[in-house]
């Protein structure tokens, strides 16, 4: 497992009964999480000094209780900063064990001794753009929200980074992937954090177990000639990392070399000095 363990401004405390206890800089929220399936005791006080708390509903979705959280507030991850707004289906606007990836590809960047063009696809709030620009790419930005692209050039403006080379889109991401192709563009990296389910815009349904493959087929044509990196992330009941490495060495080391490490991603927790699993990563190196 590939644990992101150099976190001060956040922290799971403890796990229990379907929930975590969670530390965002100063702020303690409880969210519900599927992989907790064990029941030990709530011994710290955080339990019930929440600042917020997600309740999932019987009918699916939830909402939130809030106990003097405010609107919005940062934390910092070394040299970056991230704006965090707890908004539906119990998210914050960044997943923290990501961070493990984040270290490893801009240790990448840094030591390529060449200049590193990369596509972000699926970029969320830009966690990835942000912490591969800092490491010094260039990059270009792709998601459907246009409320997720404004939020990720906030956390590029907060980090220092405004005028980085990031090029910012909004748009669907296999349509952009076709689009490039067709442009004859080429990139050394591709970061994609696809959705487990989605609608494009003319309401073609995206659904992981059967679009990633030949996804990621249409994706290894946009790699240029000496390819730097392809990080997938997978957070879809069944996509074990087998099954992310099977696929990844099927497209991309079988045409381009190179081998592919794939491991769950988690997540330190305090109180019990166990690892919370959350999700799964697959890492192509050229």
């Amino acid at each position: 497992m590939w644990i992101a363990e150099n976190w001060k401004d956040y922290e799971v405390i403890d796990t229990s009964s379907g929930e975590k206890l969670e530390r965002w800089g100063k702020y303690l929220l409880v969210r519900p999480d599927p992989q907790v399936i064990w029941s030990t005791p709530r011994n710290h006080s955080g339990w019930k000094k929440r600042n917020g708390n997600y309740h999932r509903s019987n009918k699916g979705g939830g909402e939130w209780e809030f106990f003097h959280l405010p609107e919005e507030w940062t934390i910092r991850y070394r040299e970056l900063i991230f704006h965090l707004k707890p908004f539906s289906f119990k998210h914050t606007g960044l997943f923290p064990e990501q961070a493990a990836n984040w270290d490893w590809f801009s240790a990448l960047i840094k030591n390529a001794g060449r200049p590193v063009k990369i596509l972000n696809l699926f970029a969320y709030t830009g966690g990835a753009t942000v912490s591969a620009a800092k490491a010094g790419a260039s990059v270009t930005h792709v998601d459907a929200s246009k409320g997720m692209v404004n939020w990720a050039k906030e956390n590029a403006a907060s980090s220092g980074l405004a005028d980085a080379p990031i090029r910012w889109l909004v748009d669907d991401c296999v349509k952009f992937v076709e689009r490039e192709i067709r442009r004859g563009n080429h990139y050394d990296a591709i970061i994609m954090d696809p959705p487990s389910y989605g609608r494009g815009p003319g309401g073609e349904i995206w659904k992981m177990e059967e679009s990633i493959f030949p996804f990621l087929t249409r994706v290894s044509y946009l790699l240029s000639d000496k390819p730097l990196f392809v990080l997938l992330n997978s957070y879809t009941t069944g996509l074990q990392p087998a099954v992310l490495s099977y696929m990844m060495n099927t497209v991309f080391t079988t045409r381009f070399g190179g081998h592919v490490e794939a491991q769950e991603i988690g997540l330190p927790v305090t109180e019990s000095s166990l690892f919370l699993p959350c999700g799964a990563s697959g890492r192509w190196i050229s």
